[in-house]
């Protein structure tokens, strides 16, 4: 995919893309839509980016993971956390995304959105 010298440069952004649901890939292989790295003046890697709905089910993976149980599992006060936290990253303008959310949490549509006006009323 690179140069010996290119490694560190491809070693930093991973977990940025793999935290993102993207794909690292040859340059060469790019498409229309992917983003081309470059490093110290040479294309290095591409980044394939994931669908929105992906992103959304990568974000409540990572949120599980750091909470370390389902986050169905979690209580009233932390399901309104993930739900103010999914807010502030656009969750909730993707298509679909209050019934994802509201699968993930265990609760229904009514309740996600319950949630959300109640942090808008306070």
């Amino acid at each position: 995919m690179s140069g010996a010298g290119d490694e560190p440069f491809i070693t930093a952004v991973k977990p940025l893309v793999d935290a993102m649901g993207g794909e690292l890939l040859p340059p060469d292989e790019a498409g229309p839509d992917d983003v081309v790295l470059s490093w110290q003046g040479a294309e290095v890697v591409a980044v394939r980016l994931p669908q929105l709905a992906d992103s959304l089910d990568h974000i409540l993976a990572a949120m599980e993971r750091k909470r370390g149980k389902p986050l169905a599992d979690l209580d009233r006060k932390a399901k309104q956390e993930v739900v103010r936290a999914l807010e502030a990253r656009g969750a909730f303008s993707v298509r679909h995304g209050v019934e994802t959310v509201a699968s993930a949490l265990g609760v229904s549509r009514f309740t996600v959105y319950n949630y959300l006006n109640r942090e808008k009323g306070s």
